[in-house]
């Protein structure tokens, strides 16, 4: 593979955007690439943005995706999808989760949270919708919705070549390993 490709996570924090990151970026180096990732905090710990920036290819220089570069945009809500898309070049992919974490000024009554996202994004990229909370609430842990993210984006993107559950295995604690192996699958169905 000689073009560098740009994927760009996004989410609120919590969510598991920067696990999900770690653990594409470790797949990614495993099998052979040049990797750089970075990644934005923000306000994190108080609901705020939290974004991921994975880029990879035969060599890469800098770590940071400019407006209009990334490959695949995998939004982990959708109000961070409209936030970000700017970013997501006119023929990639957007993978969004059909999840709604209202902000603060939504939360205290003082804004709405916007409608029509979906289908903005559905008339302008290739979109690919996922209700990755439904799919990990039925597994029984709301928490492993990133990790069904996670195979949707590498299903979306083609990265089936790498063995992502020995990954998975490497960077998941052991008790919560069957759950997120079962969370993968299910987003690679998706």
């Amino acid at each position: 593979m000689k073009a560098v490709k740009n994927i760009l996570l996004v989410g609120v924090g919590g969510q598991g955007t920067i696990l999900v990151s770690k653990i594409l970026t470790s797949g990614l180096v495993k099998a052979g690439y040049d990797v750089k990732m970075s990644e934005v905090h923000g306000m994190a710990q108080r609901g705020g943005s939290v974004t991921t920036q994975v880029r990879y290819g035969e060599k890469v220089y800098s770590p940071i995706i400019g407006r209009g570069m990334a490959d695949i945009l995998v939004a982990f809500e959708k109000m961070e999808a409209a936030r970000w898309i700017e970013y997501l070049k006119p023929d990639g992919i957007v993978v969004v989760n059909n999840y709604e974490i209202p902000s603060l000024p939504i939360a205290i009554g003082k804004a709405e949270y916007p409608q029509g996202i979906m289908e903005a994004l559905a008339k302008n990229f290739k979109t690919i919708e996922i209700d990755a909370a439904k799919t990990a609430m039925e597994l029984g842990n709301i928490k492993t919705q990133n990790i069904v993210l996670l195979g949707a984006l590498i299903k979306a993107f083609e990265l089936n070549e790498i063995d992502w559950i020995e990954i998975l295995k490497e960077i998941i604690p052991e008790k919560m390993l069957e759950i997120n192996i079962k969370a993968f699958e299910k987003g690679m169905g998706l």
